[in-house]
């Protein structure tokens, strides 16, 4: 049963690593997930101050996630609709087969979002690039996140080798 629990939670992690990038899925919750279900195996110890301290961020990131795009986007005088754009525009492009589609869906998809809301051109790649530089932003720390709880599911699993192969 650890064997299954450990491949479930590694499958969260890798989940938790592409949900970094794909707005569908939520990053950093799916990796805490895959953290949290070490917890459950005889064969690892995780600490519980770990997983509060990592379920803490994971929430803090999650309301940030929403937060930081928004921010970008009013900074440089966006709608909602630049935000909505920007997420719709991330999909179609790592969808896309084109090169660079994960960066130039986003920025296409809130430039469309504000002409549609706006009509102005200049105003509408302004806050295009505000949102989606609040879009990289946001995604540069979810990766970080999930990549550090990787680091720390590797570094657990590797401490307790021993327990895990000899089940």
């Amino acid at each position: 049963m650890d064997i299954i629990l450990i491949i479930i939670s590694a499958l969260f992690i890798l989940l938790g690593l592409f949900g970094s990038f794909i707005p569908i899925l939520p990053g950093p919750p799916l990796s805490w997930l895959g953290l949290l279900l070490l917890q459950f195996t005889k064969a690892v110890q995780m600490s519980t101050t770990l997983l509060v301290v990592t379920g803490i961020v994971t929430v803090v990131i999650l309301f940030l996630d929403y937060i930081i795009p928004a921010i970008g986007t009013k900074k440089f005088g966006g709608s909602k609709s630049g935000i909505l754009g920007t997420s719709i525009g991330l999909v179609v492009g790592i969808l896309a087969p084109i090169p660079g589609g994960i960066i130039l869906g986003p920025f296409l998809g809130a430039f469309i979002g504000e002409m549609i809301h706006k009509n102005d051109s200049k105003i509408a790649i302004k806050a295009a690039f505000g949102s989606f530089i609040g879009f990289i932003a946001s995604t540069f720390i979810k990766f970080i996140v999930a990549i550090i709880y990787l680091g720390i599911y590797t570094t657990t699993i590797w401490k307790f080798k021993e327990n895990i192969f000899t089940l």
